[in-house]
């Protein structure tokens, strides 16, 4: 039976961070779905359909992903009715730091109390990536400061417009 698991993001922009986590998972599961958060709870810099060009265009033109193995979709509902969707019983969640855990703990404990047969699992990314975060990114390219080692080449091109 091959396995599906949900890997749920904002992805504004995508960094070299999420990429770990994926390939990460990739050794766990037969298929990840990125899926693109469209809720409004963020004030997003790129819009939902500006993030899923980047996501593809990072993980299939940039890092040549296999297509078979990952899917990228945006999505507006809860975490859980999207595994129900995607009949998925596993929700990825990246860890960067100690910091990150509080709140990611808490919320796979929601999920778990939303649907008892959907895990959590947790993924460090390298310890290059860690220091690594899309707002952090977002900041330096403003500046107009070197983010090639934090994201993918066509990520860069498309913060560069945005911030032309």
């Amino acid at each position: 039976m091959k396995k599906t698991a949900i890997y749920p993001g904002t992805f504004d922009p995508i960094t070299y961070g999420h990429i770990d986590v994926i390939q990460k998972s990739l050794k766990l599961v037969d298929t990840v779905i990125v899926a693109i958060s469209d809720g409004n709870q963020k004030n997003y810099l790129f819009s939902i359909e500006e993030r899923i060009e980047i996501v593809n265009k990072a993980l299939f033109s940039d890092l040549k992903f296999n297509k078979s193995k990952v899917k990228v979709i945006s999505f507006n509902s809860l975490t859980t009715e999207l595994c129900k969707k995607y009949k998925s019983k596993v929700i990825l969640r990246g860890l960067r730091a100690a910091s990150d855990f509080e709140y990611e703990f808490q919320l796979a404990g929601m999920n778990r109390k939303l649907d008892k047969n959907i895990e959590t699992i947790f993924l460090m990314s390298d310890v290059k990536n860690q220091i690594i975060s899309s707002r952090l990114i977002k900041e330096i390219a403003e500046f107009k400061g070197n983010i090639r080692k934090f994201t993918t080449k066509s990520t860069i091109n498309s913060l560069k417009k945005k911030y032309e």
